[in-house]
């Protein structure tokens, strides 16, 4: 698992709604990358503090732009040909 598959799961793995064989691959995939650690810590957190708090929507293409910059971030500088 890279990091692109595991934000793609970071909503299930949070919902506990993730197949249990993905959640080893998660896990393990957390044990070795800081940045994804970093990541589901931060989201922690973030859950924590708005729990009681009303959800802001995001316009879609502020929500698109968000997320473009995220998965922007999560590649590799030089990727392997």
């Amino acid at each position: 698992m890279n990091c692109t598959d595991f934000l793609s799961q970071l909503t299930d793995y949070f919902d506990g709604k993730i197949d249990q064989e993905l959640l080893v691959e998660v896990k393990q995939h957390l044990c070795e990358c800081h940045h994804c650690e970093v990541v589901v810590d931060t989201t922690r957190k973030t859950i924590s503090i708005y729990r009681n708090h009303e959800a802001y929507q995001l316009e879609p293409t502020l929500q698109e732009r968000l997320h473009q910059a995220i998965m922007a971030k999560c590649r590799p500088t030089n990727p392997k040909p």
